[in-house]
């Protein structure tokens, strides 16, 4: 037990942890400071998240104007500024000048061509509560972990599909899923895969140093919401509940000699706009901070899945979502950009055109199920998903597609030299 909070066991909920779950959902005093941080997790130097915040707080695109859009476009340099004003709704109707502009961006530094991974979740174990989240410790799903035959097994068949870069997922459980159980499902990755990614709950710098020697070589961490508010409405227990320490992942990350980290809001939770100005600005601080970082910003939307009418979301429709992934290429001309399976193919295709850089291809977020997906053979146990997906195409079938719009599909761009 860490201060008021204690480990649900989301196998068997008891008399105890239901009573707690009403404690913290009808008394704000039963909850912990998310500004607090708990025993074990380490403190960084830095004042990134303090410059994100201001700018962030600071904010009124209601201010912006045709004329402040206009100019934005027509420097050569994307300032703060003129990012603000690209985000904000007077640059909508000038939508098709953003994404020639980011077009352009995009081919000058990234070329024709559009990478390629899929997710593997190992776990949907979570000891957190948080009210929009499938796996959250209170849901009534069917959990399962696992086991290293069965986690090689899933990734033979992902591999032999002809996908070269893995994303392992937990969920953030570090009784169920612990360091030592995810950097060994990274050694087995990394026989398999030429880059394998890990998006599991934050940890110290020393133990991404560690994940990083067993194989990993990127992170990915979503912040959820930037508006510090919101979070602690929407994260009402456990580790995830601690606001700065999850900020500063990817920065402990680095520290821990990762070579490459990721993140974004999940846009629908607060103030979109206000969320990718933070999303955006917090890669570009750790872009300055840390230039021989590999960067990656990602823009999921909020999806269907158990319990979701717990909170009220803020629709981002598709226009406004290619507004905000415009607005991000113009900014950061540098940094991949990553559309999830949560995002619609006919979105996904035109994207990638645009602004993006990479896709998933072949995913599911369930535990256990890839032999079903790709084979139609039914595993005996499988554990349940996180959120559904709208774009379920093959690995195969992505491909073609990608190719046949003229562009070129990526499996690995890295060549490893042995010591």
């Amino acid at each position: 037990m860490t201060g008021n909070q204690f480990f649900v066991d989301s196998d068997q909920l008891t008399k105890e942890a239901l009573d707690q779950k009403h404690r913290i959902e009808t008394d704000p005093a039963a909850r912990t400071d998310p500004m607090r941080y708990m025993e074990g997790m380490e403190r960084i130097s830095s004042d990134i998240m303090e410059k994100v915040l201001g700018q962030m707080a600071g904010y009124d695109y209601e201010a912006y104007t045709d004329a402040d859009v206009r100019r934005a476009l027509m420097h050569e340099t994307c300032s703060v500024d003129d990012f603000k004003a690209l985000l904000s709704p007077a640059a909508q109707p000038h939508l098709e000048e953003m994404a020639a502009k980011a077009k352009y961006e995009t081919s000058r530094h990234f070329g024709n061509t559009v990478y390629l991974f899929t997710p593997l979740y190992l776990a949907n174990y979570c000891e957190n509560y948080c009210v929009y989240c499938g796996f959250n410790c209170y849901n009534n799903i069917v959990r399962k972990k696992l086991t290293m035959e069965e986690a090689e097994h899933e990734m033979k068949v992902i591999a032999d599909s002809g996908i070269e870069e893995i994303l392992l997922l937990t969920g953030e459980s570090h009784k169920k899923s612990d360091l030592t159980y995810i950097g060994e499902a990274c050694k087995l990755a990394a026989r398999y895969f030429r880059n394998v990614g890990l998006e599991i709950y934050p940890v110290n710098s020393e133990d991404y140093r560690y994940l990083h020697a067993c194989g990993a070589d990127y992170i990915t961490v979503f912040q959820e919401t930037y508006d510090a508010a919101a979070y602690e409405k929407l994260h009402l227990m456990g580790h995830k509940r601690v606001f700065p320490y999850r900020f500063e992942a990817q920065e402990r990350a680095i520290l821990g000699g990762m070579r490459g980290v990721a993140g974004s809001a999940l846009l629908g939770l607060s103030d979109f706009r206000k969320d990718a100005l933070a999303s955006a600005l917090h890669i570009y601080y750790l872009q300055r901070k840390y230039p021989y970082v590999e960067y990656s910003l990602s823009c999921p939307r909020l999806r269907p899945i158990i319990n979701n009418d717990k909170i009220n979301p803020q629709d981002v429709h598709e226009t406004q979502l290619c507004q905000i992934l415009c607005a991000y290429r113009i900014f950061l001309p540098y940094v991949g950009i990553t559309v999830s399976s949560r995002e619609q193919k006919h979105f996904r295709d035109g994207i990638v055109k645009i602004a993006a850089t990479k896709v998933s291809a072949g995913v599911s977020t369930g535990i256990g199920d890839h032999e079903s997906k790709y084979h139609g053979v039914r595993e005996a146990e499988t554990g349940d998903e996180q959120f559904e997906i709208s774009d379920d195409r093959s690995f195969d079938q992505m491909y073609r597609d990608i190719a046949a719009e003229g562009l070129q599909p990526v499996l690995n761009d890295y060549i490893y030299v042995a010591e």
